[in-house]
């Protein structure tokens, strides 16, 4: 049985980020926890990028729009942050009650507690200090719906009419089959994928992600210096329950992808485009004479 966690403390934020956000189902931002920022997504040849500062901490916010249950499986640099394993759908996540809004900011590493996480070279990044360099720069929050309580039939009482009630029961059966029929499918086609990672491109057109697959020309784009990716930090107090969730499919739902690197990599990159020089400026006073009232004009 996966370990799935309910969140204890929601996290508000005063600030609206909703221009910020990514996403449908839920919406995710990335937070700047050093300044408070929401950081500014940068979309550039069919995927969003943010520039962290090496050094800040940062969380992953995630904002469950629906009225039901949802469970976040989220994965950083390729790794899933409840468990430290190599990223899967399959695995375990964070559960969100409808509306609920919260910030995962580290590694979990136990229920009382994370290690922070810290935009960091690459090298320094947990993932490739754990020997999985491979998907270092990249956030992925996949996003599962909960199975629905299956309908409960009740038979008939002594001497209870079977016309009409009978009809409707058929009719709820009617209803629900083709439900069962394509949970099956679902079931038969994702069976061999499960331990599929959140960058899996044969996955990429079945899901409604919300950010399509990176194209070749931007992978082999070099950076001009070492790439960010995801620290280890310090130790922070943070407390979650277990509790039990279904999944309405084994797909998700939804996938969000967000890249990330270093602001100076984004604008050699060209994802970033350098600001323009400013004109003169001009200036509302120009000069300071002595308080005077307004002259006539001349003529």
């Amino acid at each position: 049985m996966n370990r799935i966690f309910s969140l204890a403390m929601l996290v508000w934020l005063a600030t609206n980020c909703k221009a910020q956000a990514l996403g449908g189902l839920a919406e995710v931002s990335i937070i700047d926890r050093d300044s408070g920022a929401v950081l500014s997504p940068h979309y550039y040849r069919g995927e969003y990028w943010v520039a962290g500062t090496p050094g800040a901490r940062y969380a992953i916010e995630i904002h469950n729009r629906l009225g039901e249950r949802v469970l976040a499986v989220t994965s950083v640099d390729g790794v899933n942050v409840v468990s430290g394993e190599n990223a899967g759908w399959d695995q375990t996540g964070y559960v969100f009650s409808g509306g609920d809004r919260y910030q995962i900011a580290g590694w979990r590493k136990s229920d009382a507690e994370i290690a922070q996480f810290t935009f960091t070279a690459s090298p320094n990044s947990y993932a490739e200090r754990t020997g999985r360099p491979a998907n270092v720069g990249v956030i992925g929050v996949a996003i599962f719906r909960e199975r629905p309580p299956q309908p409960v039939y009740a038979p008939p009482s002594i001497g209870q009419s079977y016309g009409q009630p009978s009809s409707r029961l058929e009719d709820r059966r009617a209803d629900a089959e083709p439900s069962r029929q394509s949970l099956d499918k679902a079931e038969s086609a994702g069976a061999a994928n499960s331990a599929a990672e959140f960058a899996a491109p044969a996955e990429a057109g079945r899901l409604a992600s919300a950010m399509p697959a990176a194209p070749p020309a931007l992978a082999r784009t070099p950076a001009p210096a070492p790439k960010l990716g995801t620290g280890h930090g310090a130790r922070e107090y943070s407390y979650v329950n277990h509790t039990e969730f279904e999944r309405m499919q084994p797909q998700p739902n939804e996938v969000i992808r967000i890249r990330y690197d270093s602001l100076d990599n984004l604008l050699a990159m060209g994802i970033i485009k350098r600001p323009r020089p400013l004109a003169p400026s001009i200036n509302p006073f120009p000069v300071s004479p002595e308080p005077q009232y307004v002259p006539d004009p001349r003529g």
